[in-house]
């Protein structure tokens, strides 16, 4: 039986929430900053692969692959974003780069909230639905790779942040209820959200491999 697996994210936010629902088979989940390289550097400073894959899937296919040969550990990568129908699937796989990749986490994610509002002032309220995709894979230090699922969560895009939970776009996203995904517990994000979706199905496909 699998017994710990590396997530492949720097985000403090995501293994928390991959954590909270991997525990629940007895896998315990690390960050790329807890695994030292055999020069005794944590593999969170390592150089990052390029995510040139035109799906979410595919992206998370290629972190997964290369942080499994990177650390020689079974290795979880996830590649998640925002699609809105009106703007044409954007910003997609561009979501964490929406506005640009300059500045800190907190400084992008600003930006690109604020990119996002400025398109969506086009589109008539009715017509700004849009979702969260989470895409995850599961793959060895081989490049075998051992699980893959897909979530979901679907809402409208509104132009006037709401809620201190959450992070990214986070803020923007208003649920069918009223509530944004920022105005979520963590438990109830974590039982709706399109990554919490994914990493049930993972946990699920990891369960069946004992």
């Amino acid at each position: 039986m699998l017994e710990e697996i590396v997530v492949a994210t720097g985000n403090p936010h995501k293994l928390d929430e991959v954590s909270r629902v991997l525990s629940g088979i007895g896998v315990r989940a690390v960050s790329l900053n807890d695994v030292t390289l055999p020069d005794g550097s944590p593999a969170g400073g390592a150089p990052e692969p390029v995510e040139d894959a035109a799906t979410f899937a595919g992206n998370a296919a290629i972190k997964a692959c290369y942080y499994a040969a990177l650390t020689d550990r079974v290795c979880l990568a996830d590649d998640s974003g925002l699609e809105v129908d009106a703007l044409g699937g954007e910003p997609g796989v561009l979501s964490a780069r929406y506005a640009g990749v300059d500045g800190d986490r907190a400084t992008r994610d600003a930006a690109n909230n604020a990119k996002l509002i400025a398109a969506i002032r086009k589109v008539p309220e009715g017509e700004r639905t849009a979702r969260f995709v989470c895409a995850m894979c599961v793959a060895d230090p081989d490049g075998a790779i051992l699980a893959e699922a897909r979530g979901e969560f679907a809402g409208t895009v509104i132009t006037e942040p709401r809620g201190s939970n959450g992070f990214g776009y986070d803020p923007l996203l208003e649920l069918p209820e009223g509530k944004t995904s920022a105005e979520l517990a963590p438990e109830e994000k974590n039982a709706r959200s399109h990554r919490g979706q994914a990493t049930r199905l993972i946990a699920q496909k990891l369960a069946a491999m004992v």
